[in-house]
């Protein structure tokens, strides 16, 4: 297993309580819209890829005949497992690299995965799997943090996220996601790009070990440039960091029909 991957087992292993509770993950208004965007059938099998706390798993759980819930993170898994299994017996969980997924072909009606691409190491392989599981005609949703394409903006956001959370990857533009997705023959249907606001100090000691890893952070942004601060909206009280605001992409792509693997 590569490092970056260590990385993510690691930090979501020693925080995987935190994701079950926290707001940003558990009460976003998109676990509404995905679940409008999709309309589920009652017959589908779903997969969530890099479920975390397993939020979007509980919100289709409700609509759809089975939802595999998959992590590359065994304690998160667990925890997560631990909160759902009790109320959602069609949710199933298992143990997976969301690069090297171990399903066959054309297995699913929809694959979903929600803010966690920017922790993968070789995202292109990942829309590659997410293609090769889904059945002709099948829909894939993401929703991930995403850079401008400027690259002093895209540099700045990618290098606090990563200041802040040592198993962050990178961010990608929207033109990265557009190019691997008509790569593998999706449609896009639907797509929706959004600010979100995050608060400090609450955001940044989800992810970080010690003070002066947060210091870090804050006196990183406070540093950036006045055309830097204007973009990402950076709020500032009492000479520190209050919060940050940052683009988030929600899309929903449909596999070709006439796609064969």
């Amino acid at each position: 297993m590569n490092e970056e991957k260590e990385k993510v087992m690691k930090q979501f292993g020693a925080n995987a309580s935190k994701y079950v509770s926290s707001k940003s993950h558990a009460k976003g208004e998109d676990l509404a819209i995905l679940v409008d965007w999709i309309k589920p059938d009652k017959e589908w099998s779903v997969l969530d890829i890099a479920t975390g706390g397993g939020h979007v798993a509980k919100a289709l759980a409700l609509h759809v005949n089975e939802v595999f819930a998959t992590d590359l993170t065994k304690a998160m898994l667990e925890n997560t497992s631990t909160h759902l299994k009790k109320s959602f017996e069609n949710i199933k969980f298992v143990i997976a690299d969301a690069e090297k997924l171990p399903f066959l072909d054309r297995t699913f009606d929809v694959v979903t995965c929600r803010i966690a691409p920017h922790h993968f190491p070789t995202p292109k392989d990942f829309i590659s799997e997410a293609a090769r599981v889904l059945k002709p005609g099948g829909l894939f949703l993401m929703i991930d943090n995403v850079v401008p394409e400027d690259r002093e903006l895209a540099t700045f956001m990618n290098t606090f996220e990563k200041m802040r959370d040592e198993s962050h990857v990178a961010c990608l533009p929207v033109s990265r996601w557009e190019s691997y997705l008509k790569g593998e023959e999706m449609e896009e249907v639907r797509s929706l790009k959004k600010k979100k606001t995050y608060r400090f100090p609450g955001w940044v000691e989800r992810t970080t070990t010690s003070s002066a890893q947060v210091n870090g952070v804050h006196q990183y942004i406070l540093q950036a440039s006045k055309r830097v601060h204007n973009y990402f909206q950076v709020e500032i009280q009492s000479e520190k960091v209050a919060s940050v605001t940052v683009d988030e992409w929600m899309i929903l792509y449909k596999k070709s029909m006439g796609r064969t693997e």
